[in-house]
């Protein structure tokens, strides 16, 4: 089938918290065949596609990877809710490609402080914003630098070294977040089950489920 099948129907199943056995007497299959479909060891038939897409209520489209939309939508620029700013106007259909991905990020970006919001934790929120912020900075800082008339003063750290003192910065704010959220007492609770973005988040569902899938067929690539 592909690489995503097998994924995504594992998924699809302890999200709904149902035993390989729950699911294959309900598909008429043997708990073995289904376990094989999981793995990828065997690929299945198309009447098996229907069926299974059909048993968890999603596309085949989803199943096989070919959009992250669970219903089967495909994403359309005028889709996606738009920040207002200047610079979703004309000049910027040239690029149209710049302007779908800033929705995407922006989107996605507002779920991630959203999330912050509820969870109430100051030092969370403080890790989380200082490592996108360091993001931000070095991606616009080399932006800035490649054009030499651009004058270096509104910058402080000097240009030989703040590349590496800016992610060495990120990989500390990732260290801390990862520490905090895997405490043993942490009471910090994050729900963001799929049910739970589409109920919470559905006008920018899309645009994280896009996400994830470009940065994830980008991880593939580099493999």
């Amino acid at each position: 089938m592909n690489k995503d099948f097998p994924r995504i129907i594992s998924l699809l199943r302890k999200e709904k918290g149902l035993s390989q056995k729950q699911v294959a007497d309900d598909l008429n299959i043997s708990q073995a065949l289904l376990s094989h479909y999981e793995k990828g060891i065997r690929e299945c038939g198309l009447d098996f596609l229907v069926k299974i897409a059909s048993y968890y209520n999603v596309s085949c489209d989803y199943l096989l990877g070919r959009t992250p939309d669970r219903s089967g939508a495909t994403i359309n620029i005028e889709d996606i809710p738009e920040y207002n700013d200047n610079t979703d106007n004309d000049n910027a259909k040239g690029n149209m490609l710049a302007v779908l991905n800033k929705r995407l990020i922006m989107n996605t970006t507002s779920i991630i402080f959203d999330t912050l919001i509820r969870t109430s934790n100051k030092k969370l929120t403080g890790y989380v914003s200082n490592y996108l912020m360091n993001s931000n900075y070095l991606l616009f800082r080399k932006l800035y630098s490649s054009n030499e008339y651009n004058p270096q003063a509104i910058f402080s750290v000097d240009k030989n070294i703040y590349t590496g003192y800016i992610r060495a910065a990120m990989n500390v704010e990732e260290t801390k977040i990862d520490n905090l959220l895997n405490m043993p007492k942490s009471k910090i609770h994050i729900d963001l089950s799929p049910e739970a973005i589409e109920t919470e988040y559905k006008d920018k569902a899309s645009s994280l489920y896009n996400l994830i899938q470009n940065s994830e067929k980008n991880i593939r690539q580099k493999i």
